[in-house]
């Protein structure tokens, strides 16, 4: 693979990397919150959580454009302010593939800890335990294997992530290009070689992200 091919492929792994602990951070508690609590707005979160999965990625990027772009509604204030934007710049993609990924997760996670007997929970409030502790030291670890299930499929998402990172981060080689813009490029330009290499390289990556998901879940069910 020539110098620019392998510089997409660590990008990708460092964005699919950045964004799975993003989704850990913000996901996670979504999850937990649409799986054990009833709250005004449920519906609403668990709307907007969701949309990723169902709208062309394109859509989803144009959105975040009109959010965090150098005009938009975030992106404006914090240009002013910094004479920085985070548009055309591999956070761009970190964002960008931590949204569309967060609706696997949060579904996976939020399934998983429906899964837990809430008499073990309710045990835990009766020996004293607070909620958050109840969280950390029986919930969690209960659905330990169907959240590791969906961290992986968020980083494989992540991994595989193309619109959205387009609309947002941009196709720049050595700054925004992940694999799957390389691919895009590589077609474009009739390198079938560098396309197909890093078809296959993409392809691996995701089959073993597939397997070690399925393991996991079979696991956690």
């Amino acid at each position: 693979m020539s110098p620019d091919s392998i510089s997409a492929l660590r990008l990708s792994l460092q964005v699919a990397v950045a964004a799975t602990a993003l989704n850990a951070l913000v996901g996670i508690p979504i999850a937990y919150a649409l799986a054990r609590r009833r709250f005004w707005g449920r519906s609403l979160v668990d709307l907007l959580v969701t949309l990723p999965l169902i709208l062309p990625p394109t859509v989803v990027g144009y959105y975040l454009i009109v959010l965090l772009g150098r005009r938009g509604l975030l992106g404006a204030p914090l240009y002013n302010a910094t004479g920085w934007t985070v548009a055309f710049t591999w956070y761009a993609a970190v964002i960008a593939a931590t949204v569309m990924a967060l609706p696997l997760l949060v579904r996976t996670v939020r399934a998983a800890i429906e899964s837990v007997d809430r008499d073990l929970e309710r045990a835990a409030y009766t020996l004293g335990r607070s909620e958050l502790r109840t969280v950390l030291e029986v919930t969690l670890p209960l659905a330990r294997n169907g959240i590791l299930a969906g961290l992986v499929l968020a980083f494989a998402r992540a991994l595989g992530e193309f619109g959205a990172t387009l609309m947002l981060a941009g196709n720049i080689p050595g700054r925004t290009q992940t694999v799957p813009l390389s691919i895009y490029t590589a077609v474009q330009t009739g390198e079938s070689a560098e396309a197909l290499g890093l078809v296959a390289v993409l392809t691996a990556l995701s089959c073993l992200v597939l397997i070690a998901a399925n393991r996991l879940g079979a696991r956690a069910a």
